[in-house]
């Protein structure tokens, strides 16, 4: 009897830790990278993608295509690790040609987790936005893609569309919009155009279910403090944040502490963003809510010499291959239960 008990409480011992170290595990992520032309070097009919082909202007083939998918899933593979060791739950990429970039891209070592959910949309180029997520992480329940409507009427420049995806993490209902806004080539109106587009889906989510947590992520084209985020109702501080509107965290980042996560025209910009929704800031005690945030930076992430020594280490500058990994920083959001 005397040996049964002591057997038990040894196993007790053995074996407890591990389940409290199992039951810790509370801490989520979250991600949004451009990739900065992830083309492939076949051409796909109906897309203006001669510049990444083969004798094209940037005279694209295996080598460099090879190079670029080994670089992106490097960092990929890095996003959040040191805090959350299973890695982002799901990240949103823009600039993608299409889906043979990213079966491609899921082969590199360590992105064997990962699955994606993508549309072929209209942009004349032929990029995307995609959605990368580890099934063990993120259920998957609805996806889609919603087109953007033309500003004013144009139909001659058909740009990217709204991917919307619903589902589960951490038991919780998590929906997120991945966008990539119109480039600062065309004006302000047309970015605002896109942010009225965004928070009227935001409020379809929201009458679907009011408890519904949602995120809005991507390349937006716009800083945090210009009038499209504010069009789309992203504030600067949790308490300003109301019933239909975002916390924009990013918007201390670039304005209080000049942290961005692109250069233009010779000044950080901060374009890349991760918008969160009032039921990821009030969310009561055990429910999934904001933690913090960061800009992903790394030694390698930058030019380390010459004319642009400190920009992100990009994969051409001008015609010249640089072999670089992308013109923007991924930015990261962490989440607790």
């Amino acid at each position: 009897m005397k040996k049964s008990f002591l057997l038990l409480a040894l196993l007790a011992l053995v074996f407890a830790p591990a389940k409290a170290q199992g039951s810790q595990r509370d801490l989520y992520s979250v991600a949004f990278y451009n990739m900065e032309n992830l083309f492939d070097t076949i051409h796909d009919i109906n897309k203006d993608d001669a510049e990444f082909l083969p004798g094209g202007r940037y005279d694209w083939g295996t080598r460099k295509y090879t190079s670029k998918l080994k670089r992106l899933a490097q960092v990929l593979t890095e996003l959040s690790r040191n805090k959350v060791p299973q890695g982002p739950a799901f990240i949103g990429v823009a600039e993608i040609e299409n889906s043979r970039v990213l079966d491609d891209l899921l082969k590199q070592p360590g992105m064997e987790q990962y699955r994606y959910i993508h549309y072929e949309g209209p942009d004349k180029r032929g990029i995307d936005c995609a959605l990368l997520y580890d099934p063990l992480q993120y259920e998957i329940t609805t996806t889609k893609l919603v087109p953007s409507e033309p500003f004013q009427g144009d139909t001659v420049h058909p740009t990217r569309g709204f991917l919307i995806v619903e589902g589960m993490l951490a038991g919780e209902k998590l929906s997120v919009i991945v966008n990539h806004w119109p480039s600062r080539g065309a004006e302000s109106p047309v970015r605002i155009h896109a942010a009225r587009q965004v928070r009227a889906l935001t409020d379809s989510l929201r009458s679907e279910d009011k408890r519904m947590k949602i995120i809005v992520m991507g390349d937006l084209n716009d800083d945090p403090m210009d009038e499209s985020l504010a069009v789309l109702g992203a504030r600067k501080y949790p308490k300003e944040v109301k019933k239909r509107e975002f916390y924009n965290p990013w918007w201390e980042t670039l304005e209080d502490m000049g942290v961005g996560t692109l250069v233009y025209r010779g000044k950080w910009n901060l374009f890349d963003q991760i918008l969160l929704n009032r039921n990821l800031l009030k969310a009561k005690k055990n429910r999934l809510r904001y933690d913090h945030h960061e800009v992903f930076m790394r030694d390698y992430l930058f030019q380390q010499d010459g004319q642009y020594k400190g920009t992100p280490l990009r994969t051409h500058g001008g015609r010249n291959w640089l072999d670089g990994y992308s013109d923007h920083l991924p930015t990261i959001i962490y989440l607790r239960k």
